[in-house]
């Protein structure tokens, strides 16, 4: 590793060109330049600096070679990696533009796992566009686990609000396929992931993991499926015997109430939607997506492309700027062990 985790910079890869990635990055830059650790971009300085006028943003763009280099120029100008880039197209997706999204995501996670950088922070892709150049996997969280040599699994996306942290069993399934998919097995790994990450990256000694029910009222006592007896019950006491703080099943229509939410430090959920739709009900301008048990820390906006927007200027950065404080956060907490 090249220096302290204190002292290195955070890496920003640009997401798609054609979306609102690159403005989000730039009023971010704006809104914390002065009391950030410092950020670079990987790649798309052209980009960077079109959508600047585009979208009327006055955020000068500082070519870097290499990250050292962020530091000292992080306080006049954003700096940016060179090496990669393309045309700004806001709106207007194409394969160029998608190859410069994966080209910044990969070499972003080369500099976290070199140890030129502490933390990756991802821009907005389009899973569509990136699969017309090569990229073979659900979403980013499975990329970065085979980047990291990881099984899909061991890979947890969590959503981070300022009050609310959810946590989907599944992801990006068919909600018919999410009942053969769940098990006793699968519940106690990604707790124990959740567990071990609140309390190394969000300084938490006892996380709380509150666990959803699947069915309508938790099943009923079975009158509206069987999941929560067979496997999701067995689960949690399994945990229990290991230790860890979790209560459940609660049901899906309980667990986001207010009464409710204070109670735990983050919901454990059994499918996409259900930890999905909460956050961004309550929390969409700030919401963060963490991708937990990596080696490396990454965060996310918690949106899409916004392709319809891009380029118009009415995006707003507060997500983006919430994960890059989020990174922040996680890094200081890694390094103090």
């Amino acid at each position: 590793m090249s220096g302290a985790v204190t002292d290195l910079p955070l890496a920003i890869a640009l997401g798609d060109p054609a979306g609102i990635g690159p403005e989000i990055i730039l009023a971010s830059y704006q809104h914390l330049k002065g009391g950030s650790r410092p950020f670079f971009v990987v790649g798309g300085e052209d980009v960077l600096r079109n959508a600047a006028q585009v979208c009327a943003i006055d955020c000068p763009i500082a070519a870097i070679g290499e990250p050292a280099e962020a530091g000292a120029r992080f306080g006049e100008a954003l700096p940016v990696l060179a090496g990669s880039d393309a045309a700004y197209s806001p709106g207007k997706p194409d394969e160029a533009g998608a190859a410069l999204a994966l080209h910044s995501l990969a070499e972003g996670v080369r500099c976290v796992l070199e140890g030129t950088a502490c933390a990756l922070v991802t821009a907005p892709v389009s899973k569509g566009q990136l699969g017309k150049v090569g990229f073979e996997f659900p979403g980013q969280t499975e990329f970065l686990a085979a980047v990291c040599g990881l099984a899909p699994d061991d890979a947890v996306m969590m959503l981070a609000g300022p009050t609310l942290r959810t946590v989907p069993l599944t992801v990006h399934v068919a909600l018919a396929d999410v009942p053969a998919m769940i098990s006793p097995e699968l519940i106690i790994h990604k707790a124990q992931i959740v567990t071990a990450a609140l309390s190394r990256d969000f300084g938490i000694d006892a996380p709380r993991i509150a666990i959803s029910g699947l069915n309508p009222h938790s099943g009923e006592n079975g009158q509206f499926g069987s999941e929560e007896a067979r496997v999701i019950e067995p689960a949690i006491e399994a945990l229990r015997e290991q230790g860890l703080g979790v209560v459940g099943p609660i049901p899906g229509d309980a667990l986001f109430t207010p009464l409710v939410r204070p109670t735990y430090d983050v919901a454990l959920c059994m499918y996409h939607d259900q930890a999905l739709i909460p956050i961004k009900a309550l929390e969409f301008d700030q919401g963060v997506n963490v991708t937990l048990g990596l080696p490396i820390i990454r965060t996310s906006p918690d949106h899409g492309t916004a392709f319809d927007i891009a380029g118009t200027g009415k995006a707003d950065a507060g997500a983006m700027i919430a994960a890059i404080n989020l990174a922040n956060t996680c890094a200081a907490a890694r390094a103090r062990g």
